[in-house]
């Protein structure tokens, strides 16, 4: 089984009951035609005529005629046959070739659709001057001309059918090419957000829980022989578990970073030094080169974390006593360097630092999403010297 005719569109079902209704509306003139013309065959006519349009109208009900090719040319055939008939006793059924041929047209396969038009056209002819006893150009005309132009609104239909289907399926594909983008885009969103908050987190939170576990622990040494001692420590990891505070409620309101608001990024790293000095045992100093210029909010972010996850890494991995930090600003780029006199490492940390898996690796990925660079120089016992270097202009500004 094949389908012998594309599904029909809201357009194609108006032409094909304004076809039907042009067949009942031929047979019934052939009918009358021959009642009141008084021929001596009119009951044959309207007999003929009657088995004709049966014959027609049982065509749509039956499914196989539109599923099989073999049923619609048999159906074809024989409503063909039955028009031959009522053509050889009525002139006027000379008429119902122009319906004929849309049907043969819409049904059968191509071949074979013009060989059944060219048939009854043929049939037309011959039969009307017949029954005129004379033939003349304009009897072939008629149904030759009538013929054409039903191949040609048939054949332009088809195409238009076809081109639209593709058409359609295109589009389907399109759309549904479109959701998988916008799903893909979706998921990578997603993980995009969760990289970026499990940096936040690593630089911020963690570092800032990781600097209260040692200050609380250095309390618990300092508490039996030392309680004014302790206690200053308990009030550093107090002051440090606000900061955590804050940074945690940024998270939810999605704002800058606390240490940015209302300052500049040389006064936020001022800070910042100043509060590790305090909080650890370690003297870290700042120092502010080259005149300062505005910068976009992704590059103070950016260089303020930097900053803030390699003092983390100096206090707790290289027991450095002496670190600085270095913001220099040049004509074509802005610069950090934190540079410590701890116990450094190799090519590799050494077993146990970045422990969290987002140390160096996320402060470099932070450096080149600005189109900067990170670079480490450490030699073990000789320190650690970490620079990271931002263009003032990122690769999408220039786009």
């Amino acid at each position: 089984m094949d389908t012998t005719a594309p599904a029909l569109t809201p357009t194609g079902r108006v032409l094909t009951w304004c076809l039907h209704l042009l067949v009942v509306c031929l047979l019934a003139l052939t009918a009358l035609r021959a009642v009141l013309g008084d021929a001596p065959r009119a009951a044959a006519v309207i007999a003929v005529a009657t088995a004709l349009g049966l014959l027609y109208a049982a065509g749509p009900l039956l499914p196989g005629v539109r599923t099989s090719r073999r049923a619609a040319a048999m159906w074809t055939a024989a409503v063909g046959l039955v028009w031959l008939t009522l053509l050889a006793l009525s002139a006027d059924a000379v008429w119902l070739a122009f319906p004929l041929y849309f049907l043969q047209l819409h049904l059968l396969p191509r071949p074979a659709g013009l060989a059944a038009v060219t048939i009854t056209a043929s049939a037309a002819i011959t039969g009307f001057a017949t029954h005129t006893g004379t033939f003349t150009p304009a009897v072939a005309i008629g149904p030759a001309l009538g013929a054409a132009v039903a191949v040609a609104v048939v054949w332009g239909y088809q195409t238009l059918h076809r081109e639209s289907e593709r058409r359609r399926v295109l589009i389907d594909e399109l759309t549904a090419t479109r959701a998988d983008l916008a799903e893909a885009q979706h998921n990578a969103g997603v993980q995009a957000e969760r990289e970026r908050l499990a940096s936040e987190i690593h630089d911020t939170l963690a570092q800032g829980l990781s600097s209260i576990q040692l200050l609380l622990r250095a309390a618990e040494r300092a508490l039996p022989a030392q309680p004014e001692k302790a206690a200053g420590y308990v009030g550093q990891a107090r002051h440090c578990a606000v900061d955590n505070l804050a940074e945690a409620r940024r998270f939810v309101a999605a704002l800058a970073p606390p240490g940015l608001e209302g300052t500049s990024l040389a006064d936020a790293l001022d800070r910042l030094c100043t509060t590790t000095s305090e909080r650890h045992a370690a003297t870290v100093g700042f120092h502010l080169t080259g005149p300062p210029v505005p910068l976009p909010t992704a590059h103070e972010v950016t260089l303020l974390r930097i900053a803030q996850s390699a003092l983390a890494n100096a206090v707790s991995h290289s027991g450095a006593q002496a670190i600085t930090v270095t913001l220099g600003y040049q004509s074509d780029q802005v610069a950090i360097e934190v540079v410590d006199d701890g116990t450094g490492f190799g090519p590799l940390p050494l077993p146990g630092a970045d422990t969290g898996g987002f140390g160096l690796a996320t402060m470099r990925a932070r450096a080149r999403a600005l189109g900067g660079t990170l670079t480490v120089d450490s030699t073990p016992g000789r320190g650690t010297a970490l620079a990271a270097r931002l263009p003032l202009t990122t690769p999408e500004e220039h786009r």
